[in-house]
């Protein structure tokens, strides 16, 4: 199975060196030197990692072969793709990649479906699931373990327990303003009545 791990960014200094967007969460394993990675396009790789360091917080990478900067502008958005083993998992027990968790079908702690799902959003703070429901309308589920509460690989499924607003339906949302709304109003409509 293959990942993406990083996307190159601009050249850095003079002698080769890329910044690198990360998009792992083992960059010392994935993107360690002497890591040979699959490029995306396809004509530029496959990359060698020679060396790599962070600066100002930003990962520095040098492939064998690019020595200046004008080798190095040219990987620019270049993504570098690392060959996974599928039924490899992280150190921590509680770490999942990406590719374990799209498709796993979403169900609240009582069995409701909520949706299925299709993409991981690493943000800086946390991740979130981007779970596409039934009817086509996503919604958002932090992966934290206050809300997730299981996640089982066996029976495909990631068990959540949804604090009140984050899954309702947008209909049920529209329903309930629309019934608050209609009960000021009425609200009003009976005092003015009561003025009159």
């Amino acid at each position: 199975m293959q990942l993406v791990v990083a996307r190159i960014g601009r050249a850095h200094g003079i002698k080769g060196e890329v910044t690198v967007e990360v998009r792992t969460d083992e960059p010392e394993l994935r993107l360690g030197p002497g890591a040979v990675l699959t490029t995306e396009p396809a004509s530029v790789g496959p990359l060698t990692i020679e060396t790599g360091r962070v600066h100002s917080g930003r990962l520095l990478l040098r492939f064998e072969g690019v020595r200046d900067r004008n080798a190095a502008e040219a990987l620019r958005n270049t993504l570098l793709i690392a060959d996974v083993d599928p039924d490899e998992r992280p150190e921590d027990e509680d770490e999942y990649y990406d590719h374990q968790l799209i498709d796993l079908d979403v169900v609240t702690v009582d069995g409701t479906a909520v949706g299925r799902i299709s993409e991981i959003s690493h943000l800086p703070t946390q991740d979130l699931f981007v779970v596409e429901r039934p009817d086509g309308t996503e919604v958002y589920v932090p992966f934290v373990e206050e809300i997730v509460t299981e996640i089982d690989l066996e029976e495909q499924r990631a068990v959540i327990d949804p604090p009140p607003g984050l899954i309702d339906d947008r209909a049920e949302i529209a329903s309930a303003r629309d019934d608050v709304a209609d009960g000021h109003s009425a609200s009003a409509r009976d005092a003015g009545e009561e003025e009159a």
